[in-house]
């Protein structure tokens, strides 16, 4: 019955908003048609600070520019109020090893509040990718490029900037929407992105699938203005592809992991206590708690004679959100009596990064669809055996077999991370030194220098045109 009525109560909704983006569209472009275009690649990358692989990808591909067009003023749009150019390079440096060539411009957005997910309790997605056209109404008002960077998965504003006469170049991260998220939807199942009280629902969950279902067919049009969509992984890949429907302009190119520097870092490491590491931003997808919980199970298997590990949270907070949600994971740990047995490291310098990686004999990885993994990747460079989802990117691109070699172990519960997790504890050292020498070989198929050759080779033919 709901699913005769659902094709047309869509098509109403979708001429709905149709109308209100051609109204809007027509304000954009007698905007853009006053607004001077200046020779400039500018990147839309609203946080700065997040400290994850989206902000690694935004300071290799500033560089990766720099160096094709050293000509060519690079600018950053960032919504982080104490931003400067100087700030930029350092914290580029500092946190990513990543050397710029000249300090970026900076643009500063004051609208950010717009696509911050606490702005908007209900319908997220619309609210935040709807957010996104008004700040980057902000960002091309300001300053408009001939080539518009976008290194944040906003597909909303390339009409927009299209609109302003750029050139519009994205670095997609993960699909906004995916037949992923609208199966769950379907088999209401309760995730972060799926409340408990919608799953249990078999109206809101029909309701939702509405939602998704409009979303979806609004975000294979606004993708489809995208000049070069790059993506970072198989998976991502084949929902672009699916969504935007410009297979011809879709490239994968395979973010930057730093594995020159992490590769140097000796096999042998000390193993009492043995240290698993996690490093991830603290947000709700990241799935710490199943690592919590996979880890008490473990501890209370292993013998009493074996030593206990020790896991090290290592990650970053964009805002109060993040930092409440470290809260909690702390109270988590002291229920479930493996407070002494867990540190956290928030915000933590690169160097000091690559000073904990060296010293672990396995990373933890629990996010479910992770679109890639950057830092799976960074565990295998470092000879950290990887324990990641059964899902997506590590699945499909990263934690396989290595000249017949396993590379690492795939979990898809937290009993699964528990029997993976003592697997690693309880394996000989030489077993050990095998797997580990064998992900440190895979790590090489994503090291920054594959990034940069591949980026380039993607976006020559498009930076060259403005020559």
């Amino acid at each position: 019955m709901a699913a005769s009525w659902l094709p047309l109560l869509v098509g109403v909704t979708s001429s709905v908003v149709v109308v209100l983006l051609f109204a809007f569209v027509g304000a954009a472009w007698l905007k853009a048609r006053r607004n001077p275009r200046r020779a400039a690649a500018a990147f839309f990358h609203p946080y700065t600070n997040d400290g994850g692989g989206g902000e690694r990808v935004l300071w290799c591909a500033v560089k990766a520019v720099q160096e094709e067009r050293p000509d060519l003023p690079c600018v950053v749009y960032t919504g982080d109020r104490d931003a400067t150019s100087e700030g930029l390079v350092a914290r580029a440096l500092d946190r990513f090893g990543v050397r710029l060539l000249a300090p970026p411009e900076v643009v500063i957005l004051s609208r950010r509040r717009w696509i911050e997910e606490r702005t908007y309790p209900r319908f997220t997605l619309i609210g935040q990718s709807l957010g996104s056209v008004y700040l980057s109404w902000e960002a091309l008002c300001k300053l408009t490029p001939q080539f518009y960077f976008d290194t944040s998965g906003y597909a909303f504003t390339y009409p927009v900037a299209k609109l302003f006469g750029c050139k519009v170049i994205c670095y997609t991260h993960y699909p906004t929407i995916s037949s992923d998220m609208i199966s769950r939807v379907c088999r209401r199942t309760s995730m972060y992105n799926n409340d408990s009280a919608i799953a249990k629902s078999t109206w809101l969950s029909w309701c939702k699938i509405i939602y998704y279902t409009l979303f979806t067919r609004m975000y294979g049009f606004v993708g489809s203005f995208a000049d070069l969509a790059m993506v970072n992984s198989s998976w991502t890949r084949s929902h672009i592809e699916k969504l935007w429907k410009i297979p011809q302009r879709t490239r994968r190119v395979y973010p930057p992991c730093d594995t020159s520097a992490l590769q140097t870092l000796p096999l042998e490491r000390r193993t009492e206590p043995p240290v698993f590491i996690s490093i991830a931003q603290f947000r709700p997808e990241k799935a710490h708690a199943v690592q919590l919980e996979a880890l008490s199970l473990a501890l209370g298997r292993l013998d009493a004679s074996s030593p206990r590990p020790k896991l090290l949270l290592v990650g970053s907070c964009r805002n109060n959100d993040d930092e409440e949600r470290v809260k909690k994971l702390r109270e988590m740990c002291d229920r479930l009596g493996i407070d002494q047995d867990v540190e956290f490291h928030v915000d933590v310098i690169y160097r000091e990064l690559v000073r904990l990686l060296g010293g672990a004999i396995a990373g933890l990885h629990s996010m479910v669809d992770e679109h890639f993994g950057i830092s799976i990747v960074e565990y295998m460079a470092a000879g950290a055996i990887p324990i990641a989802h059964n899902s997506a990117g590590p699945k499909m691109d990263i934690v396989a077999d290595e000249d017949g070699c396993r590379t690492g172990f795939l979990a898809g519960d937290a009993e699964q991370y528990a029997g993976a997790i003592l697997a690693v504890l309880q394996m000989p050292e030489t077993d050990r030194l095998l797997i580990a020498a064998a992900a440190r070989r895979r790590a090489e198929r994503f090291s920054e220098k594959r990034f940069y050759e591949d980026f380039l080779t993607a976006v020559r033919p498009i930076l060259l045109v403005g020559r």
